[in-house]
């Protein structure tokens, strides 16, 4: 017996009539031995159960499976109502597990649904082989509405010991599900019927190395006037392996061919096709640690969905982008919304939109981490010359990439064969680091080179947007005692935005910019920063817009106690700049500061109060060239598990 009281509005003595619900569930099992002159060992098991839940009932935890609805032909979304459950059922099973069983169900709703359902399964496990039946009938009438579901399921398994104990199976399962209307007696939309046919044959499961084969074929029926009649067929072969024995070398292949017949064309809207589904991961440690990797290299075929966005207002500081009235008509258009720079202007978010326009694609999908430590197999302790410079030296390289692009009746499965600018593209997005170390694990001084080059492109519905960029950086570090640290930072970038659809915002940036860097730490408490930085940003196109920053930073960080950290900051630029600021470029290449004098400044305090809880308050203020100043203030409260 259950009894809730869910109150929507607490506060309140109206409409109190609807807060209590009850539930009940009272059950009945009875066994007993029978047929003893046929075979020893056989039980009889008599079960009934009667089941009461009220439409107010609400409870804390889900009631019924997942599938509930879905068995019974109801909406997903049904309503609640005054529920019955009664249910009986039989079963006769021996010692071996070996069952029969009949199951009947009433279930009847307050809203006028009514239903009987009847299942016969059955479990038999004879000379190795294993077969599970099942059988299951649910007829129902609803409002205007009357059907039925038939559900049948039919396996076989047998394990060949002879044979590495490599096992073979069979199965087949279906659905037919018929609504139809009372009064003209033909069948709803939601009637939908299916039948799939499986065999297989896999290697032992408890092996590290292991391998499957697995045919299946699926019809789909649709309705059509009274009947349900067949759209499609497919065909479809899968093959797995996964190599696990070797700790070194690791693979995990999976592969599924699809082929699609059309029967009848007017009940789908799918066209024949053939898909290809395939991934691949592999993972190796050689040399003990010299090289450790991993790659993932996966292909396939599909429906790619045209997307477009809309940008929605968000209170200040929960966003990501910001909005500049570049044509100053107060009407937020889709070419005047960047990525914002500062935390007060991150007023917007972007909201993709699906659409009911799609494309045929096939996408590729490659990635792939790989580190070299020679110092794993040259101690710089026992080596000299060569061998401890060599040990010196340590590097990773990654690599991600994700395309899809318009099939032309062919399958794609090369990640590298398509350019940025392509008119077949759809989606790039691709990511390469490569950073090369020296002398990484020293605490007195190292030097490290990083190339990175991103790409990114979309279809959306007013067409493509592509942005590439390339970083390449030097750094330096150098640490004169425990106390004073410097570094000097150089890098060389290419920024590049192309939208067809909006000229305005389209950009080619050079970018150069120096960096040095000194530091004073004392002790554990106190740590002073000192940084100067030039950059030269050039756009290449357009009006060419051109800037050069010199900005000066100051950075204190300062522990009190154990518990509280105080960071502040000021930097001080001045930006000489030629062009128009108030364009997507200006935004850009400025950083969403003015041309002249620019101050901004922060302070943040960061404390841990009773153990796990962390209390934050930051303060930011800046003045970009002539304008007001700008104070943002927040405060959060974190716990931390």
């Amino acid at each position: 017996l259950a009894i809730s009281n869910y109150d929507i509005n607490t506060f309140s003595q109206k409409d109190k009539g609807n807060d209590n619900g009850m539930a009940t569930k009272i059950q009945y099992v009875n066994e007993v031995k029978v047929l003893r002159s046929i075979k020893e060992g056989l039980n009889l098991q008599m079960s009934a159960d009667y089941e009461f839940v009220q439409q107010k009932f609400k409870p804390l935890e889900r009631l019924r499976n997942v599938e509930f609805n879905r068995d019974w032909s109801l909406p997903f979304n049904a309503l609640a109502a005054d529920e019955h459950l009664v249910r009986t059922s039989l079963q006769l099973a021996d010692k071996k597990e070996n069952r029969l069983k009949y199951d009947i169900t009433s279930y009847n709703r307050s809203d006028n649904y009514q239903g009987v359902r009847q299942s016969v399964s059955n479990y038999i496990n004879t000379n190795g082989w294993r077969l599970t039946n099942e059988f299951n009938l649910t007829n129902f009438s609803y409002n205007g509405e009357k059907g039925s579901f038939l559900r049948p399921s039919f396996n076989i398994a047998k394990q060949l010991s002879q044979l590495s104990n490599i096992s073979v199976g069979g199965s087949f399962s279906a659905e037919h599900n018929k609504i139809q209307n009372k009064v003209y007696d033909t069948l709803t939309p939601l009637s939908f019927a299916f039948n799939t046919l499986q065999f297989y044959i896999k290697s032992d499961e408890a092996k590290l190395n292991k391998w499957g084969i697995t045919w299946f074929t699926r019809t789909n029926k649709f309705p059509e006037k009274d009947k349900l009649i067949s759209a499609d067929k497919s065909n479809n072969f899968s093959f797995f392996t996964e190599l696990m024995k070797n700790e070194n070398h690791q693979l995990k292949l999976n592969l599924i061919y699809r082929k699609l017949a059309i029967k009848n064309s007017l009940l789908t809207q799918q066209k024949a096709d053939e898909s290809l589904l395939g991934k691949v991961e592999y993972a190796v440690n050689e040399w003990k640690g010299l090289l450790n990797g991993s790659f993932l290299y996966e292909v396939g075929a599909g429906q790619e969905q045209k997307r477009e966005y809309t940008f929605i207002e968000v209170p200040a500081g929960q966003g990501e982008y910001t909005w500049n009235d570049y044509n100053n008509n107060n009407i937020p258009e889709l070419n005047e919304f960047e990525i914002a720079v500062f935390q007060d202007q991150r007023k917007y978010i972007r909201v993709f939109t699906p659409t009911n326009q799609y494309v045929k694609a096939n996408y590729v999908q490659f990635n792939y981490s790989v580190e070299i430590n020679p110092k794993s197999i040259l101690n710089p302790k026992n080596t000299n010359g060569i061998k401890n410079f060599i040990s010196r030296f340590n590097t990773n390289s990654s690599l991600q990439i994700n395309k899809k692009d318009l099939s032309g009746g062919v399958f794609q499965f090369n990640p590298f064969s398509k350019k940025l600018v392509d008119t077949t593209l759809i989606l790039l997005n691709s990511f390469l680091s490569n950073t090369l170390y020296f002398n990484r694990s020293s605490i007195k001084w190292g030097v490290d080179i990083t190339h990175r080059l991103s790409n990114n492109k979309s279809l959306l519905t007013y067409g493509f947007e592509s942005r590439k960029l390339r970083d390449l950086s030097l750094r330096g570090r150098w640490n004169i005692n425990k106390n004073f640290t410097t570094s000097l930072t150089n890098k060389f970038i290419k920024n590049e935005l192309s939208t067809p659809k909006f000229a305005n915002r389209n950009y080619f940036i050079n970018e150069f910019s120096l960096e040095p860097q000194a530091g004073y730490i004392y002790k554990s408490n106190v740590r002073v920063s000192l940084i100067y930085n030039i950059d030269k940003k050039q756009n290449t196109i357009g009006l060419k817009e051109e800037a050069i920053n010199n900005a000066i930073t100051a950075d204190l960080r300062y522990n009190v106690l154990s518990n509280s950290t105080i960071n502040s900051r000021f930097t001080f630029n001045n930006i000489s700049y030629t062009g128009d600021a108030n364009t997507t470029v200006g935004y850009i290449i400025l950083d969403g500061l003015l041309p002249g004098k620019n101050f901004l400044w922060n302070i943040e305090l960061t404390k841990r109060l009773a153990g796990n809880i962390e209390l934050n308050l930051q303060y930011e203020g800046r003045k970009p060239g002539s304008t007001r100043i700008i104070n943002t203030g927040r405060a959060s409260l974190r716990a931390l598990l």
